[in-house]
């Protein structure tokens, strides 16, 4: 689907070669588990039929849960009003809004495209913002359905979830396959699968957190030039992020599974060790990019 969301090209470059990376990674891991096992025919068809949930399902599940309830118009006008300017601006499909009844001040887009879309703010974040700093953080996630985000961290992700099938299915064969059964050839083959299979799993999860961090960065620019208010966009960032430090540590932690699809992590302030494993950029970074396009803004006007 075309919209007129702006175009990174730096950022696309980027996540062109982590993809292209982890391409590399996947052809040399099917080769490697080839090798040992002959056949993976059984683990790759259950980590497809997992994966293939995830993406054509992918917004119910969300919705489930986050509480997420859809809503009309008539029912929260003001998530409405602002979605229906943003996609005329950006001449795409309105997705279906729909609203959490959470503090926890968030929002995310979930669906695997623009057709099968929809976008969920939290109770807390409507409570806190002010209009334009509202229509940044939707404009932020209309970027997502836009660039379907949602189907490229799906797809990136196919490899980690069949390597960590692969360390599940060793482990419970060497944990409950009963020692007379075992040769010692099989316990060292089922050890080389675990060991090729655990650094595949942590390389690629390495590599999906970057891209998933590429990906935040893409639509905070998106969102920044669609709106030319990349201030307000700072703004919300700082707002919401601030705090969410404040809200408790038991809600956080129910939220954590979905820091991915948030607008930012339901996490506090992160070591830099903590960030490489982020799926958003750390903050500061965040700010330090919408700076440079209101600069850019700035100039052009």
């Amino acid at each position: 689907m075309r919209s007129r969301f702006a175009p990174d090209r730096q950022l696309t470059a980027r996540m062109l070669v982590t993809m292209f990376l982890l391409g590399l990674l996947y052809v040399a891991f099917i080769a490697v588990l080839i090798a040992l096992l002959k056949s993976v025919v059984v683990v790759v068809v259950i980590a497809a039929g997992l994966l293939g949930a995830q993406y054509w399902f992918s917004d119910r599940i969300a919705l489930y849960a986050m509480h997420g309830q859809l809503v009309t118009r008539e029912e929260v006008p003001q998530p409405h009003g602002v979605i229906d300017r943003l996609c005329a601006t950006a001449d795409m499909p309105k997705p279906l809004v729909a609203i959490s009844d959470m503090d926890l001040p968030n929002a995310f887009a979930t669906g695997r495209n623009a057709d099968h879309a929809v976008v969920c703010a939290t109770t807390g974040l409507l409570r806190r913002l002010e209009p334009e700093e509202l229509e940044g953080v939707l404009a932020h996630e209309l970027s997502h359905v836009a660039h379907r985000d949602v189907a490229v961290i799906t797809i990136a992700s196919f490899l980690g979830v069949i390597a960590g099938l692969i360390v599940r299915f060793a482990f419970y064969s060497q944990l409950f396959g009963g020692r007379d059964e075992r040769d010692q050839n099989t316990a060292v083959l089922l050890m080389a699968v675990m060991a090729v299979s655990a650094l595949v799993y942590a390389i690629s999860f390495l590599l999906i957190r970057a891209l998933s961090r590429s990906r935040e960065l893409a639509a905070d620019r998106a969102a920044a030039v669609l709106t030319a208010r990349p201030s307000a966009l700072a703004s919300a960032l700082t707002k919401v992020s601030g705090d969410i430090t404040r809200i408790p540590t038991q809600d956080l932690r129910t939220a954590q599974a979905f820091n991915a699809f948030f607008f930012t992590p339901a996490l506090g302030p992160g070591t830099v060790v903590a960030n490489l494993f982020s799926t958003h950029p750390s903050l500061e970074r965040r700010l330090e990019a919408l700076a440079k396009i209101s600069a850019q803004l700035g100039r052009a006007a």
